[in-house]
């Protein structure tokens, strides 16, 4: 089931409205057809190609190999419409990342669809990126507006796959776990070209997708010394030299870049001190109960980075040690001062110094992150150097800090919104807008739902679902439901065991309701809720108690039991005394009503919710508009159009206020339906049709099939 428009019409909070389009937010008689997505006009093609290393060398023949693929001199057929599948693959530290982005720089003109790329985190199961994660923002990307994004895996892949179809596509895949994990993020258009890396052969994508592989050897001798002359900015006294050190880093580039940083940065080591730094760092350790299996630096990657490592500042190297401790998808400076106690100011150049010698890699603008390889072993110094209490302590202040930053931006989006856990008690003023406080929810996505892994990992309980609670508004209003249900399980888990919090548990049972009722699994949904009331009543935490038999009775409506619906909202009036809440439990028994038929009764209690929410000591325009929205729909249902076509127009003006234009389109389709005249009915069709397609709606298409079918002319000017 699709994600439907954002709506306010949770008790002190907001909900997602499914289906078609609107009942108050939704046009439940409406049909639709095929949900076909339509792309935002003007939207262009998306460009998400990072750019490649600046310092890259060799693969000349693995490039001579892919160019001969695409143009059919490897046998293939050059018009064979079949996209294309190329996996790189090799050992940790041997460039695939950098050869992927380098051969995709130089191919890409040849894909006017666009680019896209996509990190698959693939080193571990744990971090891996799920397809519906990826495809989200695939979709985005592509020009889907976030209240049309799919909530369903198999729906996103569809609609990607739509979208796709008649696109020459070049997509960069890095870092893959799994073929199960590609396939889905592959696109269809004939000619499409996606370039998957990954330490595995990923022999699925043979089979399935007749993809070829590349083995990536490390860098010959010559390339290997030239790649540390360019890195260095030197010339070695002679090649024996650079080859010396060439061997030592076994011709992996992540080792050599190292090498070679280190060499630019230390202005008067020589090449044959490196050389002998880098042979002393690759002897086993004699430290005591070592027998030189279990030595930090028995390969060229961990003896270049020992190598590097010896050459920091003290700050830096506890910022090394320190960030390793979990695989963070990005450091920030507020995260790393956090993490090491310095100044957000010290903390960028710690980052800054890190960076420089290919310690740590700026994958964007001021976030940071460790090779795999390297976070080993920086986890491994961290523990032998600042020991468990220490780390711990460490990884403790940076939950700490993500908890307080992500409550402020949730406080910030969706400031009416009632909180139990104790960050949301110390918010300093936020000068942020809700537009830039949803962006930095966005942007630090991954790392919040590392921070609820790692809480739960690290037996933080408090924290955890605390975490939860404060990616309400993110996940509300922008999906990635895998991601939602996985944080939202470990925080029901954690919530039942902090009795000093006892109301948190009906909190995190209703927050997963609502990411099974957004994924349609309503069955699911309903015992969430159920067990969120449960355990609100058991606690006698009333409030959030009528918000689980609201959710319930919410659940209830989608599942058409209407008049179960209308008894959850009875329930849930006795539960509260807040005025704006017993309005939108009116306003949601009208609904319920008007789904049993009884349209008289359902006209009467949404007069009373209008009445109810005009009389509130703070105006709630947007929920007025939803109530005569209702209204329309019930006179609409009544039979009386002239009546319907009077409340919608009133509603169609509230809502303008509210700049809402998802429920602007849903009210212009309703108007057309109470139109008088066929002119009207056209020119509302068209009025929705429009809005639909600048939000990305899947309306849109069917909108103007109908326009189509009843007047080509008007539909072709529209």
């Amino acid at each position: 089931m699709s994600p439907g428009p954002v709506v306010r019409n949770e008790i002190g909070g907001t909900a997602t409205v499914h289906g078609p389009v609107v009942q108050a937010g939704r046009i439940d008689t409406l049909t639709v057809a095929a949900a076909v997505p339509a792309i935002l006009p003007g939207s262009p093609a998306p460009r998400l190609l990072p750019a490649p290393a600046p310092h890259f060398t060799d693969r000349h023949d693995e490039l001579a190999r892919l160019t001969a693929l695409l143009d059919g001199a490897d046998g293939t057929l050059e018009e064979d419409p079949a996209p294309r599948v190329v996996v790189l693959t090799g050992t940790g530290g041997i460039g695939k990342s950098a050869t992927a982005l380098h051969f995709a720089a130089r191919l890409r003109d040849r894909y006017g669809g666009g680019q896209l790329h996509a990190d698959l985190r693939g080193d571990a199961t744990a971090t891996a990126a799920t397809p519906s994660t990826v495809l989200v923002r695939f979709l985005r990307a592509l020009g889907v507006a976030p209240p049309y994004l799919p909530a369903d895996e198999q729906e996103q892949i569809d609609w990607y796959r739509t979208l796709t179809a008649d696109r020459r596509m070049l997509t960069v895949l890095d870092n893959a776990h799994s073929a199960a994990q590609v396939l889905p993020l592959l696109p269809t258009g004939p000619g499409s070209l996606t370039l998957v890396t990954s330490r595995r052969r990923l022999d699925g994508l043979t089979r399935e997708a007749g993809a070829r592989v590349i083995q990536l050897p490390p860098l010959g001798p010559a390339d290997a010394a030239l790649l540390l002359t360019r890195l260095s900015g030197r010339e070695a006294p002679h090649p024996a030299a650079a080859e010396a050190v060439a061997r030592r880093c076994g011709g992996l580039p992540l080792a050599l870049c190292m090498a070679g940083e280190r060499l630019a940065v230390r202005t008067h080591l020589t090449w044959q001190q490196l050389e002998q730094d880098m042979a002393t760092a690759a002897a086993p350790s004699d430290e005591p109960g070592n027998d030189g299996t279990d030595s930090l630096t028995t390969d060229p990657v961990t003896a270049a980075a020992d190598t590097s490592y010896d050459d920091l500042t003290p700050g830096a190297a506890r910022l090394y040690r320190l960030g390793g401790l979990r695989p963070w998808p990005a450091l920030t400076a507020p995260a790393a001062a956090a993490l090491t106690e310095v100044t957000e100011p010290e903390a960028a150049d710690l980052l800054d110094e890190l960076a420089a010698i290919h310690l740590l890699e700026e994958h964007a603008a001021g976030r940071y992150r460790h090779h795999d390889l390297l976070r080993v072993h920086a986890e491994r110094r961290a523990l032998r150097v600042d020991g468990h209490p220490r780390a711990a302590a460490a990884v403790g202040r940076l939950l700490r800090h993500h908890l307080a930053a992500a409550a402020a931006a949730d406080a910030r989006v969706m400031p009416g919104r009632w909180h139990l856990g104790p960050a949301y008690d110390r918010l300093p003023p936020d000068p942020r807008t809700a537009e830039q406080a949803t962006d930095w929810l966005l942007a630090e996505r991954e790392n919040l739902v590392e921070a609820v892994r790692t809480a739960d990992e690290y037996g933080l309980d408090d924290l955890t679902w605390q975490l939860c609670e404060a990616l309400w508004s993110l996940f509300l209003r922008h999906g990635f439901h895998q991601d939602w249900l996985a944080t939202h399980r470990l925080g029901v888990r954690a919530a039942a065991r902090c009795p000093a919090v006892p109301e948190a548990e009906g909190r995190m049972h209703a927050q997963l309701g609502f990411a099974l009722k957004g994924l349609g699994r309503l069955d699911e949904a309903e015992q969430a809720f159920t067990a969120a009331a449960e355990a609100d009543r058991r606690c006698g935490h009333r409030r959030g108690e009528a918000t689980a038999v609201e959710s319930l009775g919410l659940v209830r409506l989608e599942q058409r039991r209407y008049e179960e619906a209308e008894a959850c909202f009875l329930a849930a009036e006795t539960l509260t005394d807040d005025p704006r809440a017993r309005a939108l439990l009116a306003h949601h028994r009208g609904r319920a009503l008007s789904g049993r038929g009884e349209h008289a009764r359902a006209a009467a209690t949404l007069e009373q919710a209008g009445r109810l929410m005009t009389e509130l000591p703070v105006p709630d325009t947007y929920n007025q508009a939803r109530v005569l929205t209702s209204l329309g729909q019930a006179a609409l249902a009544a039979g009386d159009r002239e009546r319907a076509a009077h409340v919608l127009a009133e509603a169609a003006e509230r809502m303008r206020q509210e700049k809402a234009p998802v429920q602007d389109a849903a009210l212009a389709e309703l108007r057309a339906r109470a139109a008088a005249t066929p002119d009207e009915r056209r020119a509302f069709l068209t009025e929705a049709a429009g809005l639909h397609e600048r939000l990305g709606s899947p309306r849109a298409a069917a909108l103007r099939a109908e326009l189509a079918a009843t007047d080509p002319t008007d539909a072709s000017d529209a």
